[in-house]
């Protein structure tokens, strides 16, 4: 973050196309805007550009005091799921003579496009505005050049003819703005590029494009699959009730995995006093439906591991290949985090899957405990985590 002297120049910059300003203080969406269009970078200034909340566009001060609420619903746009893929970015708070003023830092994107409710923003001088289809690709060709995830990687024996590109077409609509779709000319290589399933310059699907929506992933990727295990006690070596290697693409595992689970809850009714009744649920849906999301989501799909769900009599068992990503450690677990996939990330996102990044964790916990279960219990070693959910008492 930029010090209190550097601010002050940048505020009297008026000229700057790096600095966007602003006298709201509760404008959520002109914030997501600015912040969309820094990240995309379309100038390649390759540094970061600056939402300054409480300074007018003459440079002045606006005079606000910048509330502890203001810094959290800055820092809420990068993961309440409007901003795909997330931002970089930092908040900060400055007190200045004028007035107080909210810094919000973004750094240039890794994955361009960036898009905020479906709209690719861009800065073009000092003003906003919406990429035209040769400013979008020109994105897609950047991020292409320096694609650092393995999603978003092209699979270089993947030919456009191995992608269903009728899930393409249902995909996109909940991805992309509406009219952005009705004003699009562009080839369907560059739309799917734009999304980050295609490479053009290639010829050939990514990694994430095979996992969305190709016809056979597993060709390519052996591991991406999930290994289904019921078993009618607490040992691996019983037989099994029911097993599967649930694989396609990832909506069509996702959805078989959401009705086995919707198979394996079980209500009941339990006494709370000698006048009341309640039903209750040996696990809650939406809590292994978060853990189920996070390790489809964080998994190391260059692994040819699978993913592993195991339903045993007293507790389930979710194991992905890949250990802790990034930022995230042993010891921060589970309140920092890092995407090993942001492609795959943003398309659970879009598609309904998860409603919002950061989160799935704690809120996991949260439901467990309402619903008077264990807490999940975690364990990492370099190549995998697994979890452990333990039915309700």
């Amino acid at each position: 973050m930029l010090n209190e002297d550097q601010l002050i120049a940048l505020i009297a910059d008026i000229e700057s196309d790096t600095a966007e300003r602003t006298e709201s203080t509760n404008n959520t969406d002109k914030f997501g805007q600015a912040i969309c269009a820094f990240a995309n970078d379309l100038p390649n200034h390759r540094r970061p550009g600056y939402l300054l909340v409480g300074v007018k566009d003459d440079g002045s001060l606006a005079g606000i005091k910048v509330t502890d609420d203001l810094l959290k619903n800055l820092a809420g746009i990068r993961s309440d799921g409007n901003l795909l893929p997330q931002a970089m970015m930092s908040v900060a708070k400055f007190s200045l003579a004028g007035g107080d003023v909210a810094v919000v830092e973004v750094h240039p994107s890794d994955l361009p496009p960036v898009r905020y409710k479906g709209r690719v923003h861009i800065r073009v001088g000092p003003r906003k505005a919406i990429a035209n289809e040769q400013e979008e690709r020109a994105l897609s060709e950047r991020r292409i050049a320096q694609a650092k995830s393995f999603d978003a990687q092209p699979c270089l024996e993947a030919t456009i003819d191995k992608l269903a590109l009728g899930q393409f077409d249902a995909y996109r609509r909940e991805a992309v703005d509406a009219e952005t779709i009705a004003a699009n000319h562009r080839p369907l290589e560059q739309q799917l590029a734009s999304l980050r399933l295609y490479d053009p310059d290639r010829g050939c699907a990514t990694n994430a494009g095979l996992l969305l929506i190709g016809k056979n992933p597993r060709f390519y990727l052996p591991g991406a699959y999930v290994q289904y295990l019921e078993l009618p006690g607490t040992s691996l070596t019983e037989l099994p009730v029911d097993q599967a290697e649930v694989a396609g693409d990832l909506q069509s595992v996702l959805k078989e995995l959401l009705g086995r689970l919707r198979l394996l809850i079980k209500t009941s009714m339990v006494q709370v006093n000698p006048l009341q009744e309640k039903l209750v649920h040996n696990y809650p849906e939406g809590a292994i439906r978060e853990l189920l999301m996070n390790a489809v989501m964080h998994r190391n799909y260059n692994s040819n591991s699978p993913i592993r769900f195991y339903v045993f009599a007293d507790h389930i068992e979710i194991q992905n290949p890949g250990g802790l990503y990034g930022e995230a450690t042993q010891q921060n677990f589970p309140t920092r985090n890092s995407y090993r996939n942001p492609v795959i990330a943003e398309a659970l996102k879009s598609l309904g899957f998860v409603n919002r990044f950061g989160y799935g964790v704690q809120r996991a916990q949260a439901l467990l405990a309402e619903n008077g279960n264990p807490p999940a219990e975690f364990e990492f070693d370099e190549h995998s985590v697994l979890v452990k959910i333990y039915k309700r008492p």
